[in-house]
């Protein structure tokens, strides 16, 4: 018979004095197993195995081996051989012999052996037993047969002598195996890893001929096997629950937290461990091994007070475990936003990320740390622009948090993140010497490369100035290249250590001599230079010159103040240098000083002009001109005499200044300097205009005078006097080269001119005259002349005269009472308030004359197939003579026209003109006439 050391038969006899007693009890024993073997500890063999391991090894870690053995998984381990207590744990349903300080042996997770077997054995080197299923049957065939052979396994106990522990083992658990034992063992090797990092009672494991070992150093527990080492930082806390959370945790009043970070590679698919595996899925970054109630299957937490106690001191420790990391890596371990994967997770995800929020952890671009809950990241990577801001922004990260690596972590902290335009207001009255803003420039300028957004939020970043001052923005501000230096009150220039690019395109102006000429502050001081020109006057003189010296001049400048002769301050634009040709063709009193010499002779002729002082005439250019403001003489009547607003106005200027004696000097000093030459002769311009009507040679206006070549103007102009100036020079002045009438004093000029007796006139120029005058009729408007030339040559009164309409009339009317302007006679009656001929004269036929229709006229008929003109198929009326009385007299005429017939004398003359006007080409009549005296080719070709 075995020896009982464990007092087996008691135990056997119990149970079985209870299962005959009450066969209710053997049901539930027998389900409640069956529930823990297809239920709750159906995957966990290895887990309680290890677990009970864990338990026996006490304070020195212990060693779990697992081998297969004639069909036999064996699980032998290191420490506390097998006691009374645990053999009655291992016979009962319900009990445990767990000490508070261990997590169990032979527990009632136990049950999970009966995955694979169903006579388990457990030998000691304080004795053994062993469970069977057979022998169960055997003691209560009944009972057993009722549940078809099912019977509770683990309930009834018997003593083994079996004693042949592996060396250096104190326990074995022997289980013949029902299942294949390589994929077995397989599976193992695969959950060691992890039972070693959850389990401190183990330090290594074996499976087959696999070996796993766990060392630990300084929070770091590296798990050595086959595949090579994985490291893990730890972080362990424990303590005593709180007395009115005992109850229901298995009547341990410790508990113990285990963070695990794995710092080879991220986890995947974790589980809580409580402290093996459970089924409750995690998300944290780093593995929680708690001693956390759970169901008694294991697999699911008993969510409650005690549960949410031991998950807040977890989470409190989560910090220290952050805190062991290098400060770059520690956002790592961080829980991202996503949803939680079991309840515990979002619990502790909750709870985790509030003592992180509150704890110092995060590294300050200072060198210190803070808790995010006070931090700010700046939304851009950029070091040198955070090493900038560390002493202007508190609570400002380390750069290396700017990367994007961290940005998730950061905002699941809900740590604030700095905009550009947050990183300009934190800027804004901020001190700092010029050079530091260089900086700042200089690391936002990657921002601004590549963020339109940013470049508009930099709109407002705060400028050094050269004077001191700070403004609050780069618009309007000038930057000065590096060798040019100015002091103009109210000109924002730059301080040229915090000159920067990055500036000119946030709207700074590169202030080269032009810009700086431009700006609205130089004008400014111009503007005002003569309000106190002995205070500030020379300095701005010099500035404004050296600028002008460099870009040219503007015509603004005209108002700043320079010293004269006299030692007196005024506008650059009224003076005239020294030396210029200018002062001699002007009048003894024109309002135009001479500089200070001395200033004079230090700056170049061109520097002077470019300010408006006065060298030779000055030419106002505006090519958008809005109205008559340009301070030229008499610019008024030329703007309203035009058909249209000029477009442009190029003239010069204080022609009004030049005395009537020296009008041919300043047509020279015009001709030889080109601008003002361009001016003079500028199409429809403001200087010609002005020069023919009011520049005098002799006293009288250029346009009075004509050149000597323009021999068809003889007798109506005089020749201009010779002046010694070229004949073109006075022709761009004004002096007449040809008859033009553009305007209301030509037209008046030119009447009065025919009307002057004194005048000998050529026929043929009054003619182009009057023609001349009635083009323009329309659009003037003058007084009518009291004298008036008639066709006899003569200058006579209008009293009498008419207008020539109709031709015709010519031949009842003197020469001397008719003018006319061929095509033109009602505009020029209209011009010259002249009746019409046509309205004085009723003319009445007094001779017999005969109807013919033109083709029978063989002279007529002739000459119109000579010339392709097409005969009038109207009659005429021939007469031998053709007489007719006007006012009491008979005229003898060569044709005439009544109630539209034409009446022609029968001669050449005659007949011509009739045919030529019942035809439309009275332009033809002459050579109508010719013709018909003798219609052969030779006339009309020779």
């Amino acid at each position: 018979m075995s020896r009982d050391p464990f007092g087996t038969e008691a135990l056997r006899e119990s149970v079985l004095a209870a299962w005959r007693g009450s066969p209710t009890r053997f049901r539930e024993d027998a389900n409640a197993e069956e529930d823990l073997r297809l239920g709750g500890y159906r995957d966990r063999l290895l887990v309680e195995l290890a677990q009970n391991a864990a338990d026996a090894a006490g304070p020195t870690p212990g060693t779990l081996r697992l081998s297969v053995v004639d069909g036999e998984l064996r699980a032998a381990n290191t420490g506390h051989p097998l006691t009374v207590e645990g053999v009655a744990a291992l016979a009962s349903l319900r009990a445990s012999a767990k000490s508070a300080d261990t997590v169990g042996q032979f527990g009632v997770g136990f049950a999970a052996v009966l995955a694979v077997t169903d006579a388990p054995r457990v030998v000691s080197t304080s004795g053994g037993v062993l469970f069977s299923a057979s022998r169960t049957r055997q003691a209560v065939p009944e009972l057993a047969e009722a549940r078809g052979g099912d019977v509770p396994v683990l309930r009834l106990v018997w003593p083994t002598d079996e004693a042949d522990l592996p060396e250096g083992f104190d326990t074995e658990v022997r289980l013949p195996l029902k299942v294949d034992a390589a994929p077995l063992l397989a599976e193992f090797a695969d959950q060691v890893p992890d039972l070693l990092l959850a389990l401190p009672g183990l330090r290594r494991i074996e499976v087959g001929d696999q070996v796993w070992e766990r060392t630990e150093d300084e929070g770091v527990v590296v798990l050595h096997g086959p595949a090579g080492a994985q490291r893990w930082r730890v972080r362990r806390v424990g303590g005593e629950l709180p007395a009115h959370l005992v109850q229901g945790v298995e009547a341990r009043p410790h508990w113990n937290v285990c963070w695990a970070w794995p710092m080879d590679e991220p986890l995947q698919g974790d589980v809580l461990h409580a402290p093996t595996p459970t089924d409750e899925k995690m998300s944290l970054p780093a593995r929680l091994i708690a001693s956390l109630p759970v169901e008694p299957s294991r697999r699911r937490v008993l969510v409650g007070a005690a549960a949410e106690y031991v998950l807040d001191q977890a989470a409190r420790a989560y910090p220290d475990l952050v805190l062991e990391l290098p400060a770059i890596d520690r956002t790592s371990l961080v829980p991202l936003p996503g949803f939680p994967l079991s309840e515990v997770d979002g619990l502790l995800r909750e709870r985790v990320l509030s003592a992180l929020r509150k704890a110092s952890w995060l590294p300050l671009a200072s060198g210190e740390w803070t808790a995010p809950e006070n931090a700010k990241v700046l939304d851009a990577p950029s070091e040198p622009l955070v090493e900038l801001l560390e002493d202007v922004v508190p609570g400002l990260l380390d750069a290396e948090l700017t990367l994007p690596e961290h940005a998730k972590a950061l905002a699941a902290l809900e740590v604030p993140r700095m905009s550009v335009a947050e990183v300009v207001e934190a800027l804004a009255g901020i001190g700092g010497d010029p050079g530091w803003w260089h900086e700042v420039y200089d690391a936002l300028t990657p921002l601004a490369d590549v963020d339109s957004t940013a470049r508009e939020e930099m709109g407002s970043l705060p400028v050094p100035l050269a004077d001191g001052r700070l403004v609050s923005s780069p618009r309007g501000v000038y930057v000065l290249p590096a060798d040019m230096s100015f002091d103009v009150s109210g000109l924002r220039i730059v301080h040229p250590e915090a000159a920067h690019p990055l500036l000119l395109r946030l709207g700074a102006l590169e202030a080269g001599p032009g810009e700086l000429l431009d700006s609205d502050a130089l004008r400014e001081a111009v503007k005002h230079s003569l309000d106190d020109p002995a205070l500030d006057g020379p300095d701005l003189v010099k500035t404004v010159l050296s600028l002008v010296a460099r870009a040219g001049g503007r015509p603004w400048l005209g108002e700043l103040a320079l010293p004269d002769a006299d030692g007196d301050w005024r506008r650059a634009d009224e003076l005239a240098l020294p030396d210029s040709p200018l002062l001699s063709v002007l009048e003894s009193d024109a309002p135009i000083g001479v500089l200070d010499a001395d200033l004079a002779a230090e700056w170049p002729r061109e520097v002077w002009t470019g300010v408006g002082v006065i060298d030779g005439f000055t030419v106002v250019d505006d090519t958008s001109p809005t109205e008559p403001d340009h301070d030229l003489a008499d610019e008024g009547y030329w703007w309203d005499g035009a058909d249209e607003p000029p477009t442009r106005v190029l003239g010069i200027r204080d022609l009004d200044l030049v005395a009537r004696d020296k009008w041919p000097a300043a047509l020279r000093l015009m001709a030889a300097d080109p601008v003002a030459w361009r001016a003079v002769t500028e199409p429809d311009g403001y200087t010609g205009w002005w020069l023919a009507r009011y520049a005098t040679l002799e006293g009288c206006p250029l346009n009075a005078w004509r050149l000597p070549d323009a021999e068809g103007l003889d007798g109506l102009y005089d020749v201009v006097p010779d002046v010694d100036v070229p004949p073109h020079v006075l022709a761009a002045a004004g002096v007449r080269t040809a008859l033009t009438v553009l305007d209301e004093d030509d037209v008046t000029d030119l009447l009065t001119r025919l009307g002057d007796p004194e005048r000998k006139l050529a026929d043929a120029l009054v003619l182009r005259v009057h023609a001349a005058l009635a083009e323009v009729a329309d659009s003037v408007s003058v007084e009518p002349p009291d004298r008036v030339r008639v066709l006899t040559g003569e200058a006579v009164a209008a009293d009498d005269v008419v207008v020539l309409d109709l031709p015709w009339l010519l031949g009842v009317l003197p020469g001397n009472q008719v003018l006319a302007a061929e095509g033109h006679a009602e505009a020029l009656a209209e011009l010259l308030a002249l009746p019409l001929a046509s309205e004085e004269v009723v003319g009445e036929i007094e001779t017999a004359g005969d109807e013919v229709v033109w083709a029978e006229l063989g002279a007529v008929r002739l000459a119109c197939d000579l010339l392709g003109v097409e005969l009038p198929t109207s009659p005429v009326i021939v007469h031998d003579e053709l007489g007719v009385a006007f006012e009491g007299e008979s005229h003898e005429v060569s044709w005439w026209v009544e109630d539209g017939v034409p009446h022609a004398a029968d001669t050449p003359e005659g007949l011509a003109r009739a045919l030529a006007w019942a035809t439309n080409r009275w332009s033809d009549r002459h050579t109508f006439a010719a013709l018909i005296a003798d219609p052969t080719p030779s006339v009309l070709l020779g």
